[in-house]
């Protein structure tokens, strides 16, 4: 009881230093379990929306896959009769031939589980694989059938990756040839969306324990500074350690203040721009299930009409990403594909013309042009009223340009904050234009806008040879 006693009696400088210490330590305790506890909710959405993303992605792009191989038998398969051989044979050869990456491919099953087509695990075709499941007990070759049978879907489960021999998640998209009763489809492996999801939780991870540390080093160093303060405190300088006490719990406020704005500047800079982008694709998903949603059958036109506007979105979006024609034909077929969509879906009469390139621009230019371009017609459609557009792609001395005419209302000035949003369209081509050391000149009038893009000669490559090109 005397220890208890005289533990209690407690020096005056003794108690400064609690009176300091304790709302120091409480303060940086909970500000350290905020921050943690909020950095892993917000880690965690982000990294839940980032993985819904990249596998929204990877859907669209199988479905952009499928809509390209089933353009490639159109003409076949629309001309043959349900017992063509010939015409199947055709078919399955096209298909057989149809790869892509390292592990993309083609399959056809016919309805009775029978494979025809997979070129990159031969031993699958000519066998048949109904009751297939993977490890998890997924069933593969009936579900793929049943989707197929119901009009076309996607479909998960594990499958063997050609290039590695290892199973990984694989993403597939199916649709059914009903006159031949084949289920036609192909799919991605998932895998380096998971490692990267992985790699962003990792990372996310890391900046929590660094931020933790930074909390605990300056609490440590201001503990440090009120311990040795306290030392040099005693019953005879009262008003002196009034007037030291008033200075350090001064110094505690400023140190929390700094460290809640440096976290504040660390939220703002990274997560904080990664949630507005998220929540920009969150929105955007919700009104493609917002106009895909008609239930009643007084709605069923309108709901028709937002049906076909979805499947038209999605392919743009996936064309968006990264168009396959730009890698594979170059610039000219890319722009042709975007200007011929872009005509059918607006009415707007469109004309491109082109000079042959022959892949002649650097990928930075061809990615630049082309993004340039989804902008400007982006700009018409929503802004410009325009009747026709006319876009020119040619080569010359000084390097390559692309020049978009429209004889809509032209670009109005912006007249407030609300109407100051138009000009990020624009913004973005002068950027993409800038990093390239190009021209941007935009001329607009009452009776249309002219947008040229010209790329310098250094994003020319050499010709092949001496092969002659056209500008």
């Amino acid at each position: 009881m005397r220890r208890f006693f005289s533990f209690a009696r407690i020096t005056y400088s003794q108690k400064i230093f609690l009176l300091a210490t304790v709302p120091l330590v409480l303060a940086v305790t909970a500000i350290a379990i905020l921050v943690t506890v909020q950095s892993r909710q917000l880690a965690d959405r982000e990294i839940k929306s980032l993985e819904t993303q990249l596998i929204e992605a990877k859907r669209a792009e199988l479905k952009n896959y499928l809509s390209i191989a089933r353009t490639a038998i159109v003409n076949t398969y629309g001309r043959a009769a349900p017992d063509d051989n010939a015409a199947k044979l055709e078919v399955t050869q096209a298909l057989s031939s149809m790869l892509y990456g390292q592990d993309g491919y083609f399959f056809v099953f016919d309805y009775e589980g029978n494979n025809l087509v997979s070129p990159r695990q031969t031993y699958l075709i000519g066998e048949n694989w109904s009751g297939l499941t993977d490890a998890n007990g997924v069933p593969i070759t009936d579900e793929l059938i049943e989707i197929a049978r119901n009009g076309g879907g996607y479909h998960s489960f594990e499958w063997t990756k050609p290039s590695t021999g290892e199973r990984a998640p694989f993403v597939t998209y199916v649709a059914g040839l009903q006159d031949w009763r084949w289920a036609v489809g192909t799919g991605i492996f998932i895998d380096d969306v998971l490692l990267t999801v992985a790699t962003a939780r990792a990372d996310v991870e890391a900046r929590i324990r660094k931020t933790f540390v930074f909390i605990i080093a300056i609490s440590v160093a201001a503990l440090m500074l009120v311990f040795l303060s306290g030392l040099v405190i005693n019953v005879r300088e009262r008003r002196l350690a009034d007037a030291k006490l008033k200075g350090l719990t001064q110094r505690i406020f400023d140190t929390q203040e700094e460290e809640r704005g440096r976290v504040a500047r660390e939220l703002h800079d990274s997560i904080s721009q990664m949630l507005v982008g998220v929540r920009y694709t969150l929105e955007l998903a919700r009104r493609r299930l917002n106009a895909q949603d008609t239930r009643a059958s007084d709605n069923l036109d309108g709901g028709i009409d937002s049906l076909n506007s979805a499947i038209g979105e999605v392919r743009r979006i996936s064309r968006d990403l990264r168009p396959g024609v730009l890698d594979d034909l170059g610039l000219g077929p890319a722009l042709q594909a975007l200007t011929d969509d872009f005509s059918t879906r607006t009415g707007i009469v469109t004309e491109f013309q082109t000079v042959v390139f022959r892949n002649r621009l650097d990928q930075e230019a061809k990615i630049a042009l082309y993004r340039i371009a989804q902008e400007a017609l982006t700009n018409i459609e929503r802004h410009a009223g325009a009747n026709t557009v006319r876009i020119d792609l040619k080569g010359h001395k000084k390097g390559a340009t692309l020049r978009i005419a429209d004889d809509g209302t032209g670009i109005e000035p912006p007249i407030n904050k609300n109407t100051a949003a138009r000009g990020l369209g624009l913004r973005n081509m002068q950027e993409r234009i800038e990093q390239l050391d190009g021209v941007l000149r935009i001329l607009s009038t009452r009776t249309g806008t002219v947008i040229e893009a010209q790329v310098p000669l250094t994003h020319m490559l050499p010709p092949e040879g001496k092969t002659k090109v056209s500008a």
